[in-house]
């Protein structure tokens, strides 16, 4: 308890350019808190898409009623009543973007409202640290080149390996061709060595059938993946449960799962080992947590997706670190317009490795006039 009361939530829909997505236009929904005595925390939406980010925003203005008067210092209780407030709206979808901003920012300023760090609230760090692995999407027609380029960020930035998007914008054409993907993996190896890991993240583009996957994973097993995240989209358990019988590499999902239910859900099926999250989508750093906590119990690894802007990373991060089945912490190489722009002493990881963020709450400080300037308009 705080003592102090939430007295304004506001939202402003952003456009950034990704440079890890050949450039790209993404947006997100950014949230701010502010208390009866004017301290401010803040929250993210990783809503993708120009349409999702506006309309998350005018979600986020009409809980209005909700959030102000809510006690600043509860964010789980505040989490209960949009959940309740939202219910007719259905399982996930914008309801879940506006929850998932409100949360995060509740989480940031109940931190500040204390002076602690986000992780502290959560429990405390069970990691000082965490590794560091690249995460960013092949664009390149020349697979040599390409390999080469993660080569170089993992060397840059000391990391144990690489997840690498296939099926993305650009040249690259992963993904729809099995000799081709073959040949990458193969080129990769032989340029990161070894020692580090490689994991494959299909996009929504790919579409295998269950033999394609099989057939994919077996290849890839030549060369040592580590994990191999969304062969079969988000939701085929009958197919990953094939696939899991036919193949010994790691199967990754989750990251496009809403609720704590649907975790609950996949956990259940048996078929995922790595359980992929994204606090600025599912239900924000408390359905993070109670998410987590679930895969754990279950003995399943979970990985933050935290591909975005510069929040949703620290939240990613701040759970990262008091999840016992966090191993690692994606990295993205190179910097977005949102991360660079509107948290521009956001500190990037060294030596391999990343630990809390320091300060209070979530540890970002926002450039709120870049804020302004960023903002969409309907």
């Amino acid at each position: 308890m705080t003592g102090s009361r939430i007295a304004r939530v506001e939202a402003w829909p952003v456009a950034y350019t990704e440079p890890n997505d050949h450039d790209g236009q993404r947006f997100v929904t950014i949230v701010r808190l502010t208390a009866d005595d004017g301290t401010t925390g803040w929250g993210e939406a990783v809503t993708l898409f120009r349409e999702a980010a506006l309309a998350t925003a005018v979600l986020v203005d009409g809980l209005a009623e909700v959030v102000v008067g809510a006690d600043a210092g509860r964010p789980a209780a505040l989490w209960h009543a949009v959940k309740e407030q939202t219910w007719w709206y259905g399982e996930g979808g914008i309801a879940t973007f506006a929850l998932s901003a409100i949360d995060i920012a509740a989480w940031d300023l109940t931190g500040r409202l204390r002076g602690v760090p986000v992780v502290d609230l959560l429990g405390g760090a069970v990691h000082e640290s965490l590794p560091i692995c690249v995460t960013s999407h092949a664009t390149m027609a020349d697979l040599g080149e390409e390999a080469e380029r993660f080569a170089g960020w993992i060397d840059e930035l000391r990391a144990i390996g690489c997840k690498v998007g296939f099926g993305k914008r650009g040249e690259a054409n992963l993904g729809f061709d099995h000799d081709r993907d073959i040949a990458f993996v193969r080129r990769l190896r032989g340029a990161i060595g070894d020692e580090r890991q490689i994991m494959i993240d299909l996009g929504v583009r790919v579409r295998w059938s269950v033999a394609d996957a099989v057939r994919r994973v077996r290849g890839f097993e030549e060369e040592r993946v580590h994990w191999v995240e969304e062969p079969l989209g988000a939701d085929n358990p009958a197919g990953y449960a094939t696939l899991r019988a036919k193949t010994n590499t790691l199967i990754a999902y989750g990251e496009r799962e809403w609720t704590v239910s649907g975790y609950r859900r996949i956990v259940d099926t048996g078929t995922v080992d790595v359980v992929g999250i994204d606090a600025g989508r599912a239900e924000g750093l408390t359905g993070f947590m109670r998410a987590s906590q679930y895969a754990s119990s279950a003995q399943r690894q979970v990985n933050a997706h935290a591909f975005a802007g510069p929040l949703s990373y620290a939240a990613g991060l701040a759970a990262s670190l008091v999840s016992p089945t966090c191993h690692q912490m994606e990295v993205a190489p190179l910097v977005n317009s949102a991360v660079r722009d509107l948290a521009p002493t956001l500190p990037r990881p060294s030596h391999g490795r990343v630990t809390a963020l320091p300060g209070a709450g979530l540890g970002v400080e926002i450039d709120e006039s870049a804020l302004g300037a960023m903002r969409l308009e309907p």
